[in-house]
């Protein structure tokens, strides 16, 4: 069989075009779910996919405080990991005042100290 360089070329273009796609996440998968997915894709560093279940989490579930904290923190932090310092800055700051509003205590405590010490790491850098 002749290898053909133009379909080689054609056949990988199309797969990357589907991996980097929206991302199926069923109307009925738990937030615990969407959360392991979005943890799963951030560990093979496919930041988009995990941004995508960090949005759908937010989207069917952001009503609660536990999972809004959790999908805000983690989409500020995978900024960060991508070196996009002023967007993780600004998710970051954005946690912090929510934070500081009456009524935080309800909020998980993990994610203000966390997001804490990524902004002085931000700030060391100078950005």
């Amino acid at each position: 069989m002749k290898f053909c360089p133009l379909f080689f070329a054609v056949l990988l273009l199309t797969a990357v075009s589907c991996i980097s796609g929206p991302v199926y996440v069923p109307e009925d998968m738990p937030p615990t779910k969407i959360i392991q997915r979005a943890q799963e894709a951030t560990d093979d560093n496919k930041y988009k996919v995990a941004i995508q279940y960090y949005q759908a989490l937010l989207e069917r579930y952001g009503n609660i405080n536990e999972y809004y904290v959790t999908g805000e923190y983690e989409i500020a932090f995978i900024h960060y990991k991508q070196k996009r310092y002023s967007e993780a800055r600004r998710g970051f700051e954005n946690l912090m005042v929510l934070y500081r509003a009456e009524g935080s205590e309800t909020l998980p405590p993990q994610f203000r100290v966390l997001s804490q010490k990524v902004l002085a790491r931000i700030e060391e850098k100078g950005y």
